[in-house]
């Protein structure tokens, strides 16, 4: 199930874009960047459309998916 990003308050969506940052193995190419940017770059990529909020009824959890 899809979940439209501007149906979720800013504080989950910006945990949800933390929490997808932290997980080992994301990668963000040659460049260093702060966990603030990675947020950031992730909630923009959310914004425009390449990115989108798929929650698992089964599982009850959320994970971010590319287009």
């Amino acid at each position: 199930m899809i979940i439209p990003h501007d149906q979720l308050p800013s504080d989950i969506l910006r945990n949800l874009a933390r929490d997808f940052v932290l997980r080992e193995g994301t990668d963000y190419g040659a460049h260093d960047f702060s966990l603030a940017e990675k947020v950031e770059q992730v909630l923009s990529q959310i914004r425009e459309g390449k990115v989108y909020i798929s929650f698992d009824p089964e599982t009850e959890s959320c994970d971010l998916r590319t287009r």
